[in-house]
Order: C-alpha cells, then structure tokens, then sequence
C-alpha cells in the first residue's frame, strides 16, 4: 500500500515526506497538483490507503478532489490540511463525511511530526470491520429474499455508564450476511429498504432478534437495555405501538428495558401521527430516544412535544470535542439542557481515549463508540462483556479527568 501526498506547496509537501519517511516504509506518492493526483487514483484506488491533502490548490481545490473521491469510491484515509482559518478546515471536513469518506483528521498548516505520528497510530485501525469493500448493488427482490431467508442479522455495540464504566445495554444496528460478498455494512442496503417500502419489514426483524436477546437476559436475570432504531413507516402506522405490545408479551419481555432511537428528521414527515405513537409508545414504559441530536431541522420542537426520556448527541458533535471549543460549546450546551430537561444523555462516536477522558469531566450519562467497542455479532458480545468488565476499574482509574 502507499501513501499519497497532494500540496502545491512544495515545501511543504517535501516536510510532510520526510516526517512521513521516518515512520512508515510505504510508499510515497506525491503530487503538486490535484489534477494529476486524481487520474493516478483513478486508475487503482485501492493502491493508496491513507491520503494528505491541502485545500487550497490551484486548477482543482480539495474540495473539488474530495467531491471526486467519493466519486470513484475511495476507502483510504483522508487527511485535509489548510494554512487558512480554522473554520474553512471544519467547512470541508464535514464535507467529506458528508461523502462517507474515512476522514481521520482536519489539520491547520504548518503539521507538526507529532500530528504525523497520531495519524500513523490511528491506520491500522482503518478497516477492522470485515465489510464487503467492493461494489455492491442489489435491488428490491434480493433484498426482499435476503430478509426472507434470515441474511440479516443483528450486530450490538455495548453502551457504558460514563462515571463507573458499568455495561448499561447495547445497540442492536442490522448488517446484512451475504452469502457471496461477505458482510454489508447498514449504508449498502437502509436506503434500498427506505425507498422500496421494505424498511418496516427490516425493522421488524432488528427488533424480534432484539426481543430474543432481551428474553434470555430476563430470564438469567440480567438488567441491560436494548436500542433499536424505528423506521419512519413506524411511525406512522397507529397499530405500532399494540404490535410491539404484543410481540414483548409473546418474549416475556417487559417494555421499560427497550429504547427505540428515533432520528429527528424523520418526525418532521408525519408530525402528528409520529406525537400519537410515540405518546403510547412511553405509555407502555418504552424508552424514546431522539436519536443524532443536532443535525435535523427542528431539535428544540421536538424536545418540548415529544415525551422522549433520553437524548443521543451524534458523533459529529463528541469525536474530538476535546480539543475543539465549539463542538465543545455545543457539545455540553446540549448536556446540559438535556439535565435541565431531566433527560438522560448518550454520546455517540467516542473513538479515542481522548474522548473518552473529555466524557468523564462532563455530565454526560452513556457513552458508546469504537473506543470502547465496536458493533459485533452476538456470539462475542458475552467474551467482550467479561472482558471489558475484569479491565473496568484500572481503565477508569487511569482515565481520571
């Protein structure tokens, strides 16, 4: 594998090598020009799995390069960097994620050797997740059949008490096991089911494997809450919230231990068939998350109408608010309303110990990210739990704020 390097500057460009040379034995490509950068990836962009960029080039600038790597499906790391104001930097890297690249940093010029070296650290774990790489299209009836024939299956990701460091539940997040391509990451396949009407019947296959898992937790007398995310076309069926009823009486398993994330976004479709439902749904002792708080169009309304009891502050707002004052700002404003509003919160994206020991000197309830675990199958939930359990106290310990 090699590593690529684009930046007018040609100072620059040669200090960023040399930092480079000193770490790692791959491969250098470098680049003056974006342009040119471009028509190599094009024609092998799997040869290059981590790539600095600048943003301000001539002929093309980074975002126009970054607009062109999700083009042509790059799956390296990307690594923006600019000499202008830090805003610009954040500009294009959401950007990118908006793009599904695998952005792993956005740096202010000039870049240090030690900046060099905390990216380095960060490669290997680019692709620990086995998911189909490949292109993958399929349409209505394969998945259709998939979901008929039991290939989607649930994956959890433990969610832990900030304070104590306790397993509290997990989130249950379909993938789909495909039988030539290997696993299939939710992005591949949610949308389909969105658009083909096939998203209530994905829903209600995350759930029944939830439920299942819920009944043996009851029955072993272990006390672990259970997310599911809800499809918008559950949220405008009336019948919903006697059907999950119904489903819970048939496991055995008491509503109170379930959470249903509900994306903002999508309330705004069906407000008032949305309020009806989800109203029941709290009345039957379900636990209502709004799910990737502070990225839908109408947080505060949703707030004040809805009954929900838990609040999910998305990724975008936790991943490196340590060290950047206004994901900070907005960070522990939304902690500290929700504490206001007597609603517990859940922050999602702690990817790094960094975030991890920000989390523990603010008020946040539940954490939940790679750092801690990634999503996985149900046959190694228990192992990480024992696990994660014999290290709890030495990791708390040594990530006192």
């Amino acid at each position: 594998m090699a590593i690529m390097l684009i930046d007018d500057e040609s100072f620059s460009l040669k200090l960023i090598a040399h930092q480079l040379s000193e770490l790692v034995s791959d491969a250098l490509i470098l680049h003056e020009n974006a342009v040119d950068a471009l028509q190599e990836l094009e024609q092998d962009p799997t040869r290059v799995d981590l790539l600095f960029c600048d943003l301000r080039m001539p002929q093309m600038d980074g975002i126009e390069l970054v607009r062109n790597l999700a083009r042509i499906g790059f799956q390296g790391g990307v690594v923006l960097m600019s000499g202008q104001e830090r805003a610009i930097l954040k500009g294009a890297r959401a950007f990118a994620q908006a793009n599904q690249l695998n952005v792993l940093e956005g740096l202010q010029k000039p870049i240090t050797a030690s900046q060099i070296k905390t990216i380095i650290a960060k490669r290997p774990t680019l692709n620990t997740v086995s998911y189909v790489d490949i292109p993958f299209e399929c349409d209505a009836e394969e998945l259709h059949r998939a979901i008929q024939q039991g290939q989607l299956i649930n994956y959890y990701q433990p969610q832990v008490d900030v304070r104590t460091g306790e397993v509290l539940g997990v989130e249950a997040l379909a993938r789909w096991l495909h039988p030539e391509h290997g696993l299939i990451a939710p992005e591949r396949f949610v949308p389909l089911a969105e658009e083909c009407g096939l998203i209530g019947e994905l829903t209600v296959i995350v759930l029944a494997q939830a439920l299942e898992l819920m009944q043996s937790w009851h029955e072993d007398d272990v006390r672990l809450t259970m997310a599911v995310n809800v499809s918008m076309e559950s949220l405008t069926s009336l019948a919903f919230p006697d059907w999950l009823q119904e489903v819970a009486d048939d496991f055995g398993v008491p509503l109170p231990g379930l959470v249903l994330e509900v994306t903002e976004s999508r309330l705004v479709k069906d407000r008032l068939a949305a309020l009806d439902i989800l109203t029941r749904l709290r009345i039957k002792g379900v636990v209502l998350s709004i799910d990737d708080f502070g990225t839908g169009h109408s947080s505060l309304a949703q707030l004040r109408d809805t009954p929900f009891n838990e609040l999910k502050i998305d990724r975008g707002f936790v991943h490196d608010a340590h060290a950047d004052p206004s994901l900070r700002a907005i960070f522990e404003a939304s902690v500290n309303m929700a504490r206001q509003l007597g609603i517990r919160t859940v922050a999602e994206g702690v990817e790094t110990v960094e975030d991890w020991t920000f989390l523990r000197t603010t008020a946040c309830d539940v954490a939940q990210g790679y750092y801690i675990a990634e999503p996985m199958p149900l046959t190694a939930l228990v192992a990480w739990m024992e696990k994660w359990q014999s290290n709890r106290l030495s990791l708390m310990e040594s990530s006192q704020p």
